[in-house]
């Protein structure tokens, strides 16, 4: 099988390393990775994991994006999902016009349905349709929030902000992302909704995560809790508060902080112990199920790879839990799977995610790293796997 020279990560780390003029040597130095790491990732030896790519971006003052190579284009462009990056981004910009006076929004009960039934199918992974919807949407609750400053109305503006920086992030558009959740915390003011600020800070400490900015990502987190001292007790304030410790959990983890990461995962077990499945408190498919996932998560970014597959094999996931979140967690047993010699079953662990959220998968860095070092690794594949790396756009 020829491997794929020029489309993964590696292969980007090298040209942005020679285009600033530094040996392999003094690159492992600025981004304290190791010199063989390097060398066997330029070399598609080794996949690219996130916290190796987000310490060579920092080194190289390039955005994450460049070396994961997103947003992926062409692929945007077969999927016709091109054409409906510029109206997203048209409506994030329209926030402070006042209201539109050629759009006549509806009744505030309508709306909400509409924006729940986007979140739905964000869940779902219907991304097209839901990008496609989000524009109307957006201008239809900008132009009422502007008619009459009522809480309910801030806050479904705020639900179909958190909509888009969904779509954008899932299509590899950070910029858009950033803006949006810039645009959720605004509305969550002006509806005076402590949960809904919590919420974005966790969204934001997120976006430090993918761009390996550890520490802003933890005075963010903090923030978010601070926030949600303000809100009133009770499930929803929980659902977010172990969310948050969720996402702090993955933080610590990939910046090697076992003790920390430990101490976030128990403090969500038993929050989640608490409340139960939560999948609809605000679109956070918090509970039981989403800890145990995390804590896949939170081994792999710690390099245990085997304790990783042994604690995905360990949970179970059940049938009705959200698309969205399942071939997530599937693109992640893949990596840890691969990393371990499991070469067969991470194939079959990506064409999970594949089949559960196609849309999805095919714009996930992490499942073309993981494609990558499962072709670089020579083993007899099936006549799929070939297949599947057509579809991805290698």
């Amino acid at each position: 099988m020829t491997p794929y020279v020029d489309n993964h990560a590696g292969a980007r780390i090298a040209r942005a390393r020679k285009f600033r003029r530094l040996t392999q040597r003094e690159l492992a130095d600025l981004s304290h990775v190791s010199y063989s790491t390097l060398t066997k990732v330029e070399q598609n030896i080794l996949p690219a994991s996130p916290s190796v790519i987000g310490a060579l971006a920092r080194a190289l003052s390039v955005p994450v994006t460049e070396l994961t190579g997103q947003p992926y284009l062409d692929e945007l462009r077969q999927d016709h999902l091109d054409g409906l990056i510029q109206p997203i981004r048209e409506a994030l910009n329209i926030y402070d016009l006042g209201p539109d006076p050629d759009v006549a929004p509806r009744p505030i009960i309508e709306l909400r349905a509409h924006a729940e039934q986007l979140c739905e199918l964000v869940r779902a992974t219907q991304i097209k349709r839901v990008a496609t919807e989000l524009p109307g949407l957006m201008a239809e609750a900008t132009t009422l929030v502007h008619l009459a400053h009522d809480d309910r109305h801030w806050r479904l503006l705020a639900g179909t902000y958190r909509t888009a920086y969904d779509v954008m992030s899932k299509l590899g558009f950070p910029d858009l992302s950033a803006i949006a959740l810039d645009r959720l915390d605004w509305a969550a003011q002006h509806a005076s909704d402590p949960v809904l600020g919590a919420m974005r800070q966790y969204l934001r400490a997120i976006v430090y995560l993918r761009a390996s900015d550890y520490r802003t990502g933890k005075r963010v987190i903090q923030l978010g809790m601070d926030r949600l001292e303000y809100a009133e007790a009770g499930r929803v304030r929980d659902v977010m508060t172990g969310q948050i410790h969720l996402g702090a959990a993955v933080l610590a983890g990939r910046n090697r902080d076992e003790s920390s990461a430990q101490g976030h995962l128990e403090e969500a077990q038993r929050l989640a112990d608490i409340t139960g499945p939560a999948e609809k408190v605000h679109w956070m498919s918090f509970g039981p199920t989403n800890v145990g996932a995390h804590r896949v998560s939170v081994l792999a970014e710690l390099d245990k790879y085997p304790e990783a597959v042994q604690a995905a094999e360990d949970l179970r996931i059940p049938d009705d839990w959200p698309p969205s979140r399942r071939a997530h967690h599937h693109a992640e047993v893949a990596r840890a799977q691969l990393w371990t010699g499991q070469t067969d079953e991470a194939f079959k662990s990506l064409g999970e995610a594949r089949k559960l959220a196609p849309q999805q998968t095919r714009y996930h860095p992490l499942v073309r790293e993981t494609y990558a070092g499962l072709e670089s690794a020579r083993r007899r594949m099936p006549e799929s796997f070939s297949n599947f790396g057509s579809w991805l756009g290698r």
